[in-house]
């Protein structure tokens, strides 16, 4: 008997550590208050008090390219509601599988088609009276009790992509119409790298601060060097180690005139390399890890990880759902071999990211910071960051007085 209960007991630890490894999939969500101790009204309270002190803020909604949804979280003849940078969305999947993005209010009587309409065909049909819009061009195609639909009657249409899992919408405050699209990553589009989790937060403060971390290499020391370990009993034997860190824009990067042409039309993407060590007692390395991001636009991260069980990629989205609150998202994928050590890897980056989040919540952003030379990549940063402004951006003032979010 004993034989047999430790035979199964053994047998059934293998097959859930073989499911940890390989099917079970990471969904980590933090909302603001769950990676601070305030209460949600005590926090909002802080917030509005650090709000008031900001002066000089740089537009709250840039110009650029913003995750909207996971692509798995919608079906063919879906339809969901976002509410982000200042705007009410319905996205959806036509029956033929294809992701549109219209205006969530109905131009007939501005009934919300998110919250109870549905997909017919390539169609939204509005719930409130039935009218249908094309998801392609916006046109009404159908009014029920009417023989002549106005040709002049539209539903906004939304410049929409589907790539590496997500959904992206491109958003102008002058309603430029796209001059870059995000690029497909093969390793995810042939499934060579595979789905192993998410994480999902809220994060409280000028959406500039979040991707500007990336040029801040002196806080890795400083932020992400202790062990990710929740305990200070490691932080003697164990560290991590951040080295041949750099930070740079497309034109930075060196060139020739063959490809000159090319780089211009890359301004938007800027580049990170770091090597990642995990220290144990001041001498063993593990955990390495060889890491590439594209900064792309400013709502988009892709991180390529080289390690010693094979690749991993990250895919982060920033995407603001009010002027001073962020919905961050990574979602990880890696190789079949490698599926057991990326959910390391990935449980790891999200302890990281939460430290950051302590900051954030708590910072306010400075229009002119105190910088010593060794700063300069975020003052490059900061630079490259401006084109995705331009002359009527929404302004943390101007979304307060008309309650634009």
């Amino acid at each position: 008997m004993i034989v047999e209960f430790c035979t199964a007991c053994a047998l059934a630890a293998f097959v859930a550590l073989v499911y940890l490894c390989y099917f079970y999939k990471i969904n980590w969500i933090r909302d603001l208050t769950d990676t601070d101790p305030k209460s949600s009204s005590l926090m909002a309270k802080y917030r509005t008090n650090v709000n008031q002190t900001l002066k000089n803020l740089p537009p709250v909604y840039p110009n650029g390219w913003f995750g909207l949804l996971e692509s798995s979280s919608l079906e063919n003849g879906q339809v969901e509601h976002v509410a982000a940078l200042g705007q009410n969305f319905a996205v959806f999947r036509t029956e033929s599988g294809v992701v549109r993005v219209v205006d969530a209010f109905c131009p007939h009587l501005g009934a919300n088609m998110a919250e109870g309409g549905k997909v017919i065909g390539e169609d939204l049909e509005c719930h409130f009276h039935s009218w249908r819009f094309c998801g392609e061009t916006g046109n009404c195609t159908t009014i029920p009790y009417t023989k002549t639909v106005p040709s002049n009657i539209k539903a906004k249409v939304w410049e929409s992509i589907e790539v590496n899992g997500s959904i992206f919408v491109w958003h102008h405050a002058e309603n430029v119409a796209p001059y870059w699209w995000p690029q497909k990553e093969e390793a995810i589009a042939k499934h060579s790298l595979l789905y192993q989790g998410r994480n999902e937060y809220y994060v409280n403060c000028h959406i500039q601060d979040i991707p500007e971390n990336g040029a801040d290499w002196a806080h890795l020391g400083a932020i992400h060097g202790p062990a990710m370990l929740p305990t200070d009993m490691f932080t003697k034997i164990m560290h991590h180690r951040w080295t041949n860190i750099s930070w740079s824009t497309t034109s930075q990067n060196e060139s020739t005139a063959d490809d000159s042409e090319e780089q211009n039309k890359e301004t938007h993407i800027a580049h990170l390399t770091l090597h990642h060590d995990l220290i144990l007692f001041d001498k063993f390395s593990i955990l390495t890890l060889k890491v590439k991001g594209r900064q792309v636009g400013p709502g988009c991260v892709e991180i390529n990880l080289e390690s010693a069980l094979g690749p991993m990629f990250i895919v982060q989205t920033v995407t603001p759902v009010q002027p001073l609150v962020h919905r961050v998202t990574h979602t990880m994928y890696a190789s079949r071999f490698a599926s057991f050590y990326s959910k390391i890897v990935f449980i790891g980056e999200c302890i990281m990211f939460e430290r950051d989040m302590r900051v954030w919540n708590h910072k306010k952003f400075m229009h002119n910071p105190a910088l010593v030379k060794e700063d300069r990549t975020i003052k490059a940063f900061r630079k490259w960051y401006q084109q995705f402004y331009s002359e009527n951006s929404p302004t943390y003032e101007s979304c307060k007085a008309s309650l634009d979010w």
